[in-house]
């Protein structure tokens, strides 16, 4: 009897530790790549009126979203527009671990240079690996531990090309073994181990603004497993192992500003471009192969916010400044909010509800329901502009300011 006691004892110690693994956001947009929180008994607070700092460390400018591991906390930068910095925190205390760094910086258009020259490609962590894509198209292996690297790609040596006009802004996907990546004017995959390519796809020959800006994606559609690429002109699907494309789609954007991430929604696929619209495509399978189709789509522009969805329909910040919501299914335009917001806003989804987190350093709390703009909440965490993309980790944000790392937290 007491033997049977103590395992138990044991059982539900270790089971409970299992359960209280802190959360991790490891790569673009978090888990599932999709802004969605995975663990149901997350509970978000009902306002924001609990969500202090906790700590707050300075940093060189930068626009890549913060790294959370279950200890660390990884950051990169652009420091005197000559070098970029990668650093690794305590994910606890904040206390700055280590950091390493490599020549690497550029200028992109005018139109585009009041928001600066600044590294924009998020990195991935995995196996104890962090992934850093600098802005000059090189991709370097860190040690998560140590800092010390492990292998680096120069895509513009390797394919002797220029620097894109807009750098490396696509960000690293892991899948087991294996990294994808939209840069060399290509859709890439690669061994993790040591960097080698394993094939490439989709080559631009170097379109007049360079490399793609979105960031793949890995997902069943209908009934295959596929990468999903949203280039500068297109959008296609990949098969993983050898790189072939099984359906293509030509996507107007002006300039080609296919920037958000794309969307899955069962087996269709929803995208909004700059100067295109919004649209949904679907995925089908016969005889001949994959086929796409377009479902629907309407006037309401994007711009760089990647939506959310939930429940049938899409969540979005646009062009206009404004959040919208359509249904799925038809495409209807179900609201606009009124106010205008900042021109960018990075969005997190738990349930029926969402964090949204403006360039303006503001702090959205949202309620998702399809008959009106619902804003439950909003509070100023950041003086600072906050262009990087807002990751959260149960009770914990962490905030990539221009200058800076902040991690917030609320009381559970």
């Amino acid at each position: 009897m007491l033997k049977s006691a103590i395992f138990i004892f044991i059982f539900v110690g270790s089971t409970a530790s299992l359960f209280s693994k802190p959360q991790a956001w490891e790569q673009w947009r978090g888990p599932s790549r999709d802004g969605r929180i995975l663990d149901q008994t997350t509970k978000w607070p009902s306002d924001l009126s609990s969500v202090k700092a906790t700590w707050r460390k300075d940093l060189n400018e930068g626009y890549s979203s913060p790294i959370v591991t279950t200890d660390l906390v990884f950051t990169v930068e652009t420091k005197d527009k000559a070098d970029e910095v990668v650093r690794a925190f305590d994910r606890k205390s904040g206390n700055q671990l280590w950091e390493t760094s490599w020549k690497g910086s550029m200028k992109v258009p005018f139109f585009a240079r009041k928001n600066g020259s600044w590294v924009r490609s998020t990195p991935a962590y995995s196996n104890g690996t962090l992934y850093v894509g600098g802005i000059r198209e090189v991709l370097v292996a860190l040690d998560g531990k140590t800092g010390k690297e492990k292998w680096r790609i120069d895509f513009v040596e390797r394919g002797k090309s220029g620097v894109p006009t807009f750098g490396f802004v696509s960000s690293p996907l892991i899948e087991g073994d294996f990294l994808y990546i939209q840069a060399g004017a290509e859709v890439t995959k690669i061994r993790c181990s040591d960097g080698k390519k394993i094939w490439g796809a989709m080559k631009d020959g170097r379109a007049m603004y360079g490399s793609a800006f979105s960031s793949l994606v890995i997902a069943e559609v209908a009934g295959k497993d596929q990468l999903l690429a949203q280039t500068r002109e297109e959008l296609a699907g990949l098969d993983l192992a050898s790189g072939k494309v099984m359906w293509r789609y030509k996507v107007k954007a002006f300039r080609g500003m296919n920037i958000l991430t794309p969307t899955i929604i069962g087996d269709t696929l929803f995208t909004s471009t700059y100067g295109g619209g919004s649209s949904l495509f679907t995925i089908s399978t016969d005889n001949d192969g994959m086929n796409i189709s377009k479902t629907w789509s309407n006037k309401t522009e994007g711009y760089m916010s990647s939506p959310i969805t939930h429940e049938g329909h899409v969540y979005m910040h646009g062009r206009d400044k404004r959040f919208h919501c359509f249904e799925a299914k038809t495409g209807n335009l179900k609201w606009s909010s009124v106010k205008k917001f900042s021109d960018y806003a990075s969005l997190v989804a738990n349930k029926e509800r969402a964090l949204a987190l403006t360039a303006d350093g503001n702090l959205l709390l949202i309620e998702l329901s399809p008959s009106e703009f619902k804003l439950v909440d909003t509070k100023k965490i950041s003086d600072s502009p906050t262009w990087a993309h807002l990751a959260v980790c149960g009770e914990e944000l962490f905030v990539r300011e221009l200058k800076g790392l902040a991690k917030l937290q609320w009381p559970q």
